[in-house]
């Protein structure tokens, strides 16, 4: 009999549910964002076994023999612990794995080998593992102490550039017309209440508005992305520093702003390659693949 795995990529804008029946991939779903924050593990494990039912439904299963969820804002206790225990109540597997995101992407990327995985989405963080088994991160402490480079600190950057245009601070700026219909406002003045109610996941909504500008020309724009690449190739750079790499260590990069087709991708990589110890994997890395291969080892 095959061993049935659902994994879970439970990011802060949505996740992403696959169930594998032994080798073979049975069905794969999209659900709402899984990311665990400070006391609200329960609502994370909601969201997080609403994706992973979708998957096992679409599959024709009715429970799972491994439940393996990569989750961001999940590496440390107690949000791990309650995020498991919470999981374990819902009842979905007989087995349960909680990681992080970035766990997943280093599995799906290395399998249980070395390498630097680099991640940009809502937020951002860094994480390294060497052939012993050694690992090291930088990063990913959320929105307020951390998320260099991540579509939160972007759109975040961009309110600011728009702020300080308005108010003949800084240069004139294409986003100070862009940021108001990203956030479906009407003007600057209405930008200015919605972003002192936004969520980290709303103002990361405003990256793609940045990107557009960048491809239109808008010098603040490309700055704000040159500063993101920086601060992220900074992330990668400083796990290889701690991992004491050489040369030509892997990386792997995931996360919608490190997406093969967003130019972030293709300036990160050029601030690497100036540096030249790591080796980024070309084309995309499918982080959820990792649960599969986190159930296999049968660790984390």
């Amino acid at each position: 009999m095959s061993l049935v795995v659902v994994g879970v990529d439970a990011g802060g804008t949505r996740s992403t549910g696959v169930a594998w029946d032994g080798p073979r991939e049975a069905a794969r779903v999209e659900g709402p964002a899984g990311a665990v924050r400070a006391g609200r593990a329960l609502a994370a494990a909601a969201a997080i076994a609403e994706t992973a039912r979708r998957a096992l439904g679409s599959a024709a299963k009715l429970r799972a023999d491994v439940l393996v969820v990569g989750a961001a804002g999940a590496g440390r206790e107690p949000e791990h612990g309650e995020l498991r225990q919470a999981l374990r109540l819902e009842g979905i597997a007989e087995r349960v794995i909680v990681t992080t995101d970035v766990d997943l992407l280093l599995a799906a990327a290395f399998d249980d080998g070395p390498g630097v995985a680099l991640t940009a989405g809502t937020g951002s963080i860094a994480i390294g593992r060497a052939a012993d088994g050694r690992r090291v991160r930088q990063g990913g402490y959320g929105w307020q102490m951390s998320d260099e480079g991540s579509g939160y600190a972007l759109g975040r950057a961009a309110l600011e550039a728009v702020g300080r245009a308005r108010d003949g601070r800084g240069p004139a700026t294409g986003l100070t017309a862009a940021l108001p219909g990203a956030a479906r406002v009407g003007g600057f003045d209405d930008l200015v209440r919605w972003s002192v109610g936004a969520s980290p996941r709303e103002v990361a909504g405003l990256a793609p508005a940045v990107f557009a500008a960048a491809a239109a020309g808008d010098g603040v724009a490309a700055g704000l992305l040159d500063r993101a690449a920086a601060d992220l190739a900074g992330l990668a750079l400083r796990v290889a520093d701690e991992l004491g790499a050489a040369t030509g260590l892997p990386l792997a990069c995931a996360g919608s702003l490190l997406a093969p087709e967003r130019p972030l991708r293709a300036r990160v990589l050029e601030y690497l390659a100036r540096d030249g110890r790591l080796a980024p994997r070309t084309g995309a890395v499918d982080p959820v693949s990792g649960a599969r291969a986190i159930a296999r080892l049968g660790r984390a």
